[in-house]
């Protein structure tokens, strides 16, 4: 049976002895799309990664792969389920051709697809050159991609990629990049990184997991628009009490950050650096700076993360 959610999650918890790591966490994944799986270091992450691939039993909850349940039926489902985990599983000693059709051989291919199968991962991965080679050999960049080559070999509805540019170089990391972008056109894409400018330059979704529970699930765009910061920063070489800055149509609330400068937090939909140079001309206030902040992914995934850690620390 066929979803246009291909990975569904419900409710998903695992317990460690008395401790939870993975906290009714529920989401799922939808045809063609990349989404980003974010999260500092023991926030549950690689817990989840390992649950969602049958790698791991979940305390409770449920786990559905194109509409098959993984607890319930574990080898229809995982057939359509591409994984790379975070050290690739490879065969150093192989060439990449043999290890890919011994990847293709476990994935129960029937023996006359194997050639085409082994074809059609090369080409994707950009492998063409290099079949003959031994894995040992080659560089990182080209074993990460025989890694991505291997999950998707068997073609699966669903690829979950753990890591997949660690430890690679600035041409490798945009190179990996690409492949990913490349395969959402034919399959979902749930990518756990803690690279954050890898989720904007990738994904689709985001999604940010901290103490084992989902405190973010929003779409890029969704997330775009919490970076639109409503703060405007002034600099004023004769600034008026805060209180005269306040009666400044929008502003909420003014922040003195020492030198003449001032952050003013202001309505979203009302911007009043056009009134404030008004004002700031006509009061002789000396205005020499007036810029817009913005807040950056890093910025967001720091304030979800603290807060969370602040609240329990309450």
């Amino acid at each position: 049976m066929e979803t246009d959610s291909l990975i569904d999650v419900q409710h998903l918890y695992r317990y460690y002895g008395t401790h939870c790591a993975v906290r009714d966490v529920s989401f799922q994944v939808r045809r063609g799309e990349v989404l980003g799986f974010l999260g500092p270091n023991g926030a549950g992450k690689s817990t989840t990664m390992q649950m969602l691939t049958g790698n791991l039993a979940p305390s409770a909850g449920s786990v559905t792969i194109n509409g098959v349940d993984l607890l319930e039926h574990p080898k229809q489902a995982k057939t359509a389920l591409g994984y790379l985990p975070e050290q690739p599983p490879l065969y150093r000693e192989l060439t990449v051709d043999e290890f890919l059709a011994y990847c293709a051989r476990l994935g129960r291919m029937a023996s006359n697809e194997i050639l085409r199968a082994v074809s059609y991962a090369k080409e994707r991965c950009g492998l063409g050159d290099v079949g003959a080679r031994l894995i040992g050999n080659l560089s990182k960049g080209y074993q990460q991609r025989i890694g991505i080559a291997q999950a998707i070999i068997h073609t699966p509805a669903v690829v979950i990629l753990d890591e997949p540019t660690v430890g690679l170089d600035p041409i490798q990391i945009r190179e990996i990049r690409k492949l990913i972008r490349d395969l959402s056109a034919e399959h979902s894409v749930i990518l756990s990184t803690h690279i954050l400018p890898e989720v904007q330059a990738i994904c689709d979704r985001v999604q940010i997991i901290n103490k084992g529970e989902l405190v973010l699930a929003d779409s890029i765009d969704g997330l775009t628009r919490r970076m639109q910061q409503a703060t405007l920063i002034v600099g004023l070489h004769r600034p008026p009490e805060p209180a005269t800055l306040k009666t400044i149509a929008g502003v909420l609330e003014v922040e003195t950050l020492g030198d003449g400068r001032l952050r003013l937090h202001h309505v979203p939909d009302q911007h009043p650096a056009e009134a404030l140079a008004e004002r700031a001309v006509n009061g002789g206030w000396g205005l020499f700076e007036l810029t817009p902040e913005r807040l950056s992914l890093e910025d967001i995934f720091v304030q979800l993360t603290d807060n969370e850690t602040t609240e329990e620390a309450a």
